[in-house]
């Protein structure tokens, strides 16, 4: 097969969708790769990395759509990249369909078949291939958090640790999942009070057995979440429901509850963003203002360690590409139900209940889509 990967054009996104030994792995396997000039120069890769590790080099993106049987990609096509992609070719990258319309209709369009990274499942409930970036986002919220808090950037002016005599910041994490986990983490160990709301009483009990000396858990009840929400510094969204638009836990009218300067990251953004009044924003101009609120809402956060996050990201999604590169996207597929669950578009049908059901699309069973 031929492996195509473009550089990434979404703006601040230094993430490439393959490291040079994903791309030896390829060529090991008996593929050949093509990469964009300059595709992973964000990330530290030169093009002579990837030409060392058995790659070509396209000039254009336009040459490399044009002849790759399979894109691989970290975020989802922009606009002029959808136009590009044809019926039969494989798209293989993070999507979020499910706040993106616009993206949907296009995908549906190109006739293309389009494997979706945050919907990939594995034998134990997880999502192998949105963990590595759920960790880094994670583990960076409390980070961007606490610039945001800083006076010269709208905030509070709170140190998260505190100092003695001074009290620390109090975070309010809503969720416990990976991002939620590792944001925890972090903001405990910068000395932070930290408090984890989460629905699931056996993921509270797991957070308290493992962590319970580091940060509080509680129940994710509306009344419980806007009660500690009034108190907070800071809080950080982590809520996830897997492919479908994320919930709406705080509302424009309860920020008037919050503290002024109080900030607010959303890392659920990439989903639509769990506080209603969330925007997406980029790291270059990454906060806004409502209401004396402070807003950190970047869709890309992972992009801004874009070293890290690449050669996190390609560790999980290596395994998947040699499948698809390897037995074509239907045996692979077939043979991997978990790989079957990214299936999200495919020959102008929608193939993702939870995507259909947020867009009002018909959706074909996966199952079905692998006989047509």
């Amino acid at each position: 097969m031929r492996i195509g990967c473009p550089k990434e054009i979404k703006p601040q996104e230094f993430r490439v969708g393959l490291t040079p030994n994903a791309a030896r792995e390829a060529v090991t396997h008996g593929h050949s790769v093509v990469m964009e000039q300059g595709a992973g120069t964000g990330a530290g890769f030169t093009d002579e990395d990837y030409i060392a590790a058995g790659a070509e080099i396209a000039g254009t993106a336009a040459d490399l759509f044009a002849t790759a049987e399979m894109i691989v990609k970290v975020k989802e096509p922009q606009a002029v990249e959808r136009k590009m992609l044809r019926e039969g070719q494989i798209l293989f990258t993070y999507l979020h369909l499910a706040p993106d319309p616009e993206q949907t209709h296009d995908l549906m369009a190109s006739g293309a078949t389009c494997i979706a990274y945050e919907t990939v499942t594995d034998d134990r409930g997880g999502l192998p291939l949105l963990a590595p970036m759920s960790e880094v986002a994670g583990r960076l919220a409390p980070q961007v958090g606490a610039w945001t808090l800083q006076k010269a950037n709208g905030g509070r002016g709170v140190l998260m640790g505190g100092v003695p005599g001074v009290g620390p910041a109090r975070v309010v994490v809503i969720g416990g999942g990976v991002v939620g986990t590792h944001a925890a983490k972090i903001a405990a160990g910068m000395g932070a009070d930290v408090t984890v709301l989460d629905r699931s009483l056996p993921r509270l009990r797991y957070l308290d057995d493992v962590f319970g000396g580091q940060f509080k858990t509680s129940y994710a009840s509306a009344g419980n979440t806007i009660e500690l929400a009034r108190e907070a510094d800071l809080i950080i969204g982590a809520v996830l429901i897997p492919g479908a638009a994320a919930p709406k836990l705080i509302s424009r009218a309860q920020l008037s509850e919050l503290k002024q300067g109080a900030a607010l990251v959303d890392v659920a953004i990439d989903q639509g963003g769990c506080f209603e009044t969330s925007k997406a924003t980029t790291h270059q101009d990454p906060v806004y203002d409502v209401d004396g609120i402070m807003h950190y809402c970047v869709a890309n956060m992972p992009g801004a360690v874009a070293r890290t996050s690449t050669i996190a990201l390609g560790n999980a999604t290596m395994p998947f590409m040699l499948a698809l590169a390897d037995k074509g996207w239907r045996q692979a597929c077939e043979d991997d139900p978990h790989l079957l669950n990214g299936l999200n578009v495919h020959a102008g049908k929608l193939t993702y209940y939870a995507v259909g059901k947020a867009l009002g699309i018909d959706v074909l069973s996966p199952a079905l889509a692998l006989k047509e």
